[in-house]
């Protein structure tokens, strides 16, 4: 018997790495957004969870979003969303700091040095 999917918003599933902040702790931890819809996200990480946590996700254009976390389920979980958000904003590709737009440009623009290690061997 098929599946049947009961939730009532719509979700882009799409792979993206966004950060995540857990309440009572000092630090971002980087994860994997599954899907994404305007009320939720699925991820998946190696972090530590559990049903009902208060955490903060930094979704690119959108910025850092408070949710509370819905479910667990191996390294995966679910986000509620504590206010709604455009998931077209989230998606859309970030912008780079200038320092590091510049930073590769010079890096491309620099040739890159040769060194000789003798003849080429046959493999």
């Amino acid at each position: 018997m098929a599946e049947i999917d009961h939730r009532q918003i719509a979700r882009d599933s799409l792979f993206v790495l966004v950060d995540l902040r857990i309440d009572g702790e000092d630090l971002d931890r980087r994860i994997k957004m599954r899907n994404l819809s305007a009320g939720g996200m699925m991820a998946e990480g190696s972090v530590r969870v559990s049903r009902g946590q208060a955490v903060w996700v930094n979704l690119r254009k959108a910025g850092w979003t408070e949710g509370t976390v819905a479910w667990v389920q191996g390294t995966r979980f679910g986000i509620a969303f504590r206010n709604q958000v455009d998931p077209a904003a989230a998606r859309a590709p970030g912008k780079t700091a200038p320092e590091a737009d510049e930073f590769f440009a010079r890096r491309l623009l620099t040739p890159m040095p040769v060194r000789d290690e003798g003849p080429l061997r046959k493999i």
